[in-house]
């Protein structure tokens, strides 16, 4: 059997919900298992909902209007009949979702969004079951969040394997067709948790794993693995294969087309993954397998935006040793912030932050009293992996280099935007 994953790109709008019939005529709909994401800009709408939420924002009510009006037009262009079921199952969500706010009595952010944020693929993973069922793909409808068991890390939970499996293997049907969410699953108490922002290809790593599936296949708009983001970099190339081992570390640096968590459970199976356009399926995109070399051989440029540029010092000119920089990396973990880069020296220590849950100032406050500290914030990461010195020299061209590093494979530069 194999796993599907369509993002939001793929399931956009009604023209785009369509095109997915169109990828499973040509590539076969049997023995399968579709992960589905939130509709196009989805989760960053209903983002918004939790903070005007949180803040007791006059805007909350329009913010949660205007996503059920983005779902409301896709249900009308994809749905002539308008008594079909899914109308009164998509506003059944949406009720769910006020009333969900209503009696919700916990400030803790985490919490809150990801019983609000979840609703994204809830309702899309509706939508597209019900169209595919009208359109004669027979399927089973799934809630991820029966399966998925995780802790109480919201936001960035960790997946129960045990358990997680067993409940996979013993009730998903393998044989027919099933929809169900990414991102998203449940801890033991049954509320909702994330798996990370863009969890959703995470998901299919894990239902692949556990289902000891043949392949996974991620659709994206784009035709593949390229050796650099085409929005940001010129004449991008595709790399036609890579191993499990580049692609983690791309994944790791900051390249947006395979999420980092869902290499490692693949390759333990050793499951070939598939990254393809879904405007054209049938053409090879990029396969990622065990001990593939990297091919073409290109340089991959990576850029990682918004990030801080933390250094700190000792306050007596002391070095900075083992014990400090264990103390400094407890405290990162303990506000859940990911280090992408560190360079130290006797008496200074370097290092730079993704500071996803915005909890860089409550370090500093532990910071300070112990370190002569100094930041930049909105800074850019830039990763070039397979580097060569004309690719470097381009890349360092007309920059206010803050940083810069680099190892046998890789070089890191951190700039001023």
């Amino acid at each position: 059997m194999r796993v599907f994953k369509f993002g939001g790109a793929s399931v956009k709008d009604a023209e785009a919900v369509k095109n997915v019939t169109n990828v499973l005529q040509k590539t076969g709909f049997s023995n399968l298992v579709i992960i589905v994401s939130a509709m196009g800009k989805t989760t960053n709408a209903l983002e918004k909902v939790v903070e005007f939420y949180l803040n007791d924002d006059p805007e909350l009510q329009k913010s949660i209007t205007e996503v059920n009006t983005y779902h409301k037009k896709i249900l009308n262009d994809l749905f002539e009949n308008k008594q079909h079921p899914v109308f009164k199952k998509i506003e059944g969500f949406f009720m769910d979702l006020e009333t969900t706010l209503k009696r919700n009595k916990s400030q803790q952010y985490d919490y809150v969004y990801d019983q609000i944020v979840s609703y994204g693929e809830i309702i899309s993973t509706t939508i597209v079951s019900e169209y595919l069922n009208q359109q004669g793909f027979t399927n089973q409808w799934l809630d991820a969040r029966n399966f998925i068991k995780t802790d109480t890390a919201y936001r960035d939970a960790e997946v129960d394997w045990e358990i997680t499996q067993k409940l996979i293997v013993t009730k998903v049907n393998t044989k027919g067709l099933s929809v169900t969410q990414g991102f998203i699953g449940s801890d033991e108490n049954n509320f909702t948790t994330t798996l990370g922002r863009e969890g959703s290809d995470y998901t299919a790593g894990i239902f692949a794993y556990c289902l000891g599936a043949d392949s996974v296949s991620i659709w994206k708009d784009v035709p593949g693995v390229l050796n650099a983001d085409p929005r940001v970099f010129e004449n991008a190339e595709l790399l036609s294969h890579i191993s499990y081992e580049e692609a983690i570390e791309l994944a790791f640096y900051g390249a947006s087309v395979i999420h980092p968590k869902t290499i490692q459970p693949l390759q333990r199976k050793e499951i070939p993954l598939y990254v393809k356009s879904f405007l054209n399926p049938l053409n090879e995109g990029t396969s990622v397998k065990k001990g593939q070399p990297l091919d073409p051989y290109l340089p991959c440029y990576i850029v990682k935006k918004n990030q801080i540029l933390l250094s700190l010092s000792s306050l007596d000119f002391s070095f900075i040793v083992e014990d400090n920089i264990s103390e400094i990396f407890n405290l990162f973990h303990q506000y859940h912030i990911k280090v992408d880069l560190i360079q130290n020296s006797a008496i200074s220590f370097s290092v730079c932050l993704d500071d996803k849950f915005n909890r860089f100032d409550e370090l500093l406050n532990q910071l300070k009293p112990q370190f002569k500290v100094a930041y930049n914030k909105k800074v850019s990461l830039y990763t070039l992996r397979h580097f060569t010195d004309k690719a470097i020299e381009s890349l360092e061209k007309n920059r206010d280099i803050l940083l810069k590093q680099i190892t046998r494979e890789t070089y890191q530069m951190v700039i001023r935007d």
